[in-house]
C-alpha cells in the first residue's frame, strides 16, 4: 500500500510513485478544506492516481470533521461522480455540484 502524506508546511497531500509525486494542494481555514489543484505528473496519468488522492482527501475530511470546497475542476468532477461523499462537501458546493443534501454537516 502506498502512503499519502499530508505535507502541512506545503499545504498539500503527496503521493509518491516511481520517483514521481502527485499532489492535492489545499488551503485550510477553520472547518473548510479548499482543494485548489490536483496535479499528477504525466508518467502517472491514467492510472487512477488523482482519484486515489481524492479518496484520501475525502477520508481526511471525514476523520477531521472538515468540509471540502472543491475549487479545482478535477476535484469537483470527481466528487460529482461520488455522491455518497456529499456529507464531506461544503453545503454551498454540494448544491453547486448537485450532490445529495441528506446527511449535511451544516
Amino acid at each position: 500500500m502506498i502512503d499519502i502524506r499530508d505535507n502541512t508546511d506545503a499545504h498539500r497531500f503527496e503521493l509518491e510513485i516511481e520517483g514521481q509525486t502527485a499532489v492535492a494542494l489545499y488551503n485550510l481555514s477553520g472547518q473548510n478544506l479548499m482543494i485548489t489543484e490536483v496535479l499528477v505528473p504525466p508518467p502517472l496519468e491514467g492510472r487512477g492516481v488523482a482519484g486515489r488522492l481524492m479518496q484520501h482527501v475525502a477520508a481526511e475530511a471525514r476523520t477531521r470533521d472538515l468540509l471540502i470546497l472543491p475549487v479545482c475542476p478535477y476535484a469537483s468532477a470527481w466528487l460529482r461522480k461520488h455522491p455518497d461523499l456529499g456529507d464531506v462537501v461544503h453545503p454551498t458546493w454540494r448544491a453547486l455540484l448537485g450532490l445529495d443534501q441528506r446527511d449535511s454537516k451544516s
